[in-house]
């Protein structure tokens, strides 16, 4: 199976097995939704809601109007959450595909961040 695939597949179990614990939203600053662990999560959930809030915030950047720049600005954050919690899998996980996945996509992952700072770097404003 394509390494995109799984993630499509993964993602939204991980999202939904992470809300089916209890974990609730709260508005914080600018509008941004914000999550935060019920009491007694594991390190796991906990995890997660740290990744998730930490690549929400950080994707909300002011838009240049350059449609390039915008996407690529955005987009170093949104692969750094998908390094992190690949991250918390690593740490906290059990199972040998699940694991080797999360290795894939913090290798792949990097390489795009990698990619994206340099792009920047070479385009400036």
């Amino acid at each position: 199976m394509r390494p995109l695939r799984l993630i499509m597949i993964a993602l939204p179990a991980i999202l939904a097995s992470t809300l089916s614990f209890g974990v609730a939203t709260a508005q914080a600053e600018g509008g941004m939704m914000m999550m935060t662990a019920p009491e007694g999560a594991s390190e796991a959930t906990k995890g997660y809601v740290a990744a998730m809030n930490t690549m929400s915030m950080s994707m909300a950047t002011e838009f240049t109007g350059n449609a390039d720049r915008d996407f690529i600005t955005g987009m170093i954050p949104h692969h750094q959450g998908a390094v992190d919690a690949a991250r918390v899998v690593l740490a906290h996980g059990s199972d040998p595909e699940v694991i080797a996945f999360a290795k894939s996509v913090i290798a792949a992952q990097e390489k795009e961040i990698a990619f994206m700072n340099d792009w920047l770097a070479r385009n400036p404003e």
